[in-house]
């Protein structure tokens, strides 16, 4: 009887659908923002959450927040998977010597914003280098990302 009682779900351990919805309204929002460029591509902000979720071992989320990183390269015309590999490398290797030289978690956010941003763009940069692809153009709304988002990454 106990085995069976087991394998019953309990209505308050379902799963919500709430990722759905957000994956559903950042697909809509990264449209609005690759039209309107007053709008952040909350690029930051992924990669916030891309690293709580490997630091939490979370695949469900990792797997969501790639496929947002997807929509994004889609968007704003990246190549395939490069956002996702550079999150990782900065995750893995570079992060861990900011979080271990600065004490504030201001100082954390604007590296991790900043990261984000310019360091995407020498990535990117680094790999049109290798593989003798189109360099990628940057412009001055950069800085506006990055102080907005750098606001965002603050409140969560």
């Amino acid at each position: 009887m106990q085995a069976l009682s087991d394998m019953q779900r309990n209505i308050s351990h379902q799963k919500p659908i709430v990722p759905i919805v957000y994956i559903v309204l950042f697909v809509l929002y990264s449209s609005l923002g690759s039209i309107y460029p007053f709008l952040p591509p909350l690029f930051a902000i992924l990669f916030v959450l891309f690293s709580r979720a490997l630091e939490r071992g979370d695949s469900l989320s990792l797997m969501l927040i790639s496929f947002c990183l997807i929509i994004f390269e889609a968007n704003y015309g990246y190549m395939l998977f490069s956002s996702i590999i550079y999150f990782y490398i900065l995750q893995k290797f570079i992060m861990p010597k900011i979080t271990q030289s600065f004490n504030c978690n201001s100082c954390i956010n604007i590296a991790s914003v900043v990261l984000a941003y310019v360091g995407y763009f020498l990535f990117l940069t680094l790999i049109s280098n290798i593989f003798l692809l189109p360099k990628p153009e940057i412009n001055y709304y950069i800085i506006y990302y990055i102080v907005i988002e750098f606001l965002l990454v603050s409140l969560i």
